[in-house]
């Protein structure tokens, strides 16, 4: 019975020594967390973020609400291609990236291992990869036509609410159903 009691205290000892030693030692990656978040803290405390008193950022953003937010308004885009040639469409309302959707493209789902962020179809029942991202849509301004482009290696698009008078742009060739011309003259 003696014997058994030293075993049982020797097991107990090595067990509270044990969840002391690393109670006491925290893992490295905890101690690189801690650390950056110290020194964040200190620079915090010594530069803390200024107060604006007035926001150009947001000032944009209603100009923007406000230039785009209109039933009919056109848009004119302006395509570079590698050779510094340019073209353009005029559209029905803003170009859309292929990578927009009008339902959410991801849920949450609990799983044995925590939360999972888990892909959902888009509209047209298939899933979407970041790819389709560079890809443009939209439909001319006086058809209807559905128009794609594509930008990336070598190609650039500009976007105006108004046609462009600069010779670059004055220049550029028509790239869709509706020409400059065939619209009215804005104020």
């Amino acid at each position: 019975m003696h014997q058994i009691t030293r075993v049982v205290v020797a097991a107990v000892s090595a067990l509270t020594l044990g969840l002391g030693l690393t109670a006491c030692s925290d893992s490295s990656q905890d101690k690189e967390t801690k650390a950056k978040q110290d020194n964040y803290d200190q620079l915090v405390a010594q530069q803390p973020a200024g107060r604006m008193e007035y926001s150009p950022t947001r000032e944009s953003i209603n100009q923007w609400v406000e230039t785009w937010g209109k039933r009919g308004k056109l848009s004119y885009v302006y395509i570079q291609n590698a050779k510094g040639e340019y073209g353009y469409f005029i559209m029905k309302g803003l170009p859309v990236p292929r990578c927009k959707m009008l339902t959410p493209t991801e849920r949450l789902e609990d799983t044995s291992d925590g939360k999972a962020v888990l892909p959902q179809p888009g509209m047209d029942g298939t899933y979407a990869t970041g790819s389709t991202c560079n890809a443009y849509y939209g439909f001319d301004a006086t058809t209807g036509a559905y128009m794609e482009f594509t930008v990336g290696t070598n190609q650039s698009f500009f976007l105006f609410d108004r046609p462009m008078s600069m010779p670059e742009y004055a220049s550029a060739t028509q790239l869709g159903p509706t020409s400059v011309k065939d619209i009215p003259k804005q104020p």
